[in-house]
């Protein structure tokens, strides 16, 4: 009886324990939703409001001393006509700042000697000023050249906040898809059910447009030095997906 009992309770066990193995073999009942996804476009035109112009000075010496303390003097000026136009010193950055030794023009037939001696020295310094009223690039860029700059540098123009302008693009990309969705289900003879998902892509402010000047163009003209900051666009890309029905 004993030997009986024991085999009886492992049948026991081996049945129960099955159980919960078969019942997870099945497979459960969940089909995939049919769904629709679209892209969205939004687009936004405005016009700058702000400029970002870089202009400096070079200067040579026989010695690096000499070179630096030309160069301080003309960049003291340079610094001196900024302020006298208004500009806060929080807008006035030293971008570039290099002193370089100079050597004589290249011969391939000089001595190593004559190639590597030093016959001078360069100091460049850059400064990049932000204009907060565009209308002025012109006149700035005049000033400085009449104060001593002679370093071509550039201008470049961007919209100082594109918050606003980004929320409006994103809010036509978002109606952008809506309108495409809506056409593709009508034709198709299907209906939008309710979003599973929206995401957004490759949107963002607007990149600063340089215009780049010449080393002829630092000189000083007869007339006020004319610019157009032109128009700049802000874009929105969005990705909708919608259940159909």
């Amino acid at each position: 009886m004993p030997i009986g009992k024991h085999a009886a309770l492992a049948s026991c066990v081996i049945a129960l324990t099955s159980i919960p193995q078969i019942a997870a073999a099945q497979p459960a009942s969940s089909p995939h939703p049919h769904i629709l996804s679209v892209s969205g476009e939004g687009e936004v035109h405005a016009i700058p409001d702000q400029a970002q112009l870089s202009a400096g000075v070079v200067s040579h010496g026989k010695t690096a001393a000499e070179a630096l303390s030309a160069n301080a003097s003309a960049m003291n000026t340079v610094f001196a006509t900024l302020r006298k136009r208004g500009i806060p010193e929080k807008s006035i950055t030293t971008s570039n700042f290099s002193v370089s030794p100079q050597y004589p023009p290249y011969r391939q037939d000089a001595p190593e000697s004559d190639r590597t001696r030093i016959i001078g020295y360069e100091v460049s310094n850059q400064v990049t000023v932000i204009l907060d009223d565009v209308a002025k690039t012109g006149a700035t860029l005049d000033a400085l050249v009449t104060s001593g700059a002679n370093q071509a540098g550039g201008v470049s123009f961007t919209i100082r906040d594109p918050k606003p302008l980004l929320a409006q693009a994103r809010g036509d990309a978002v109606k952008d898809a809506v309108a495409k969705a809506q056409t593709l289900a009508k034709a198709a003879g299907v209906t939008l059910g309710p979003i599973l998902s929206i995401q957004e892509s490759g949107s963002g402010a607007p990149i600063p447009r340089p215009m780049m000047m010449r080393a002829d163009m630092m000189k000083v003209a007869a007339a006020p030095t004319s610019i157009a900051a032109g128009e700049q666009s802000v874009t929105a890309n969005v990705s909708i997906t919608w259940e159909i029905q």
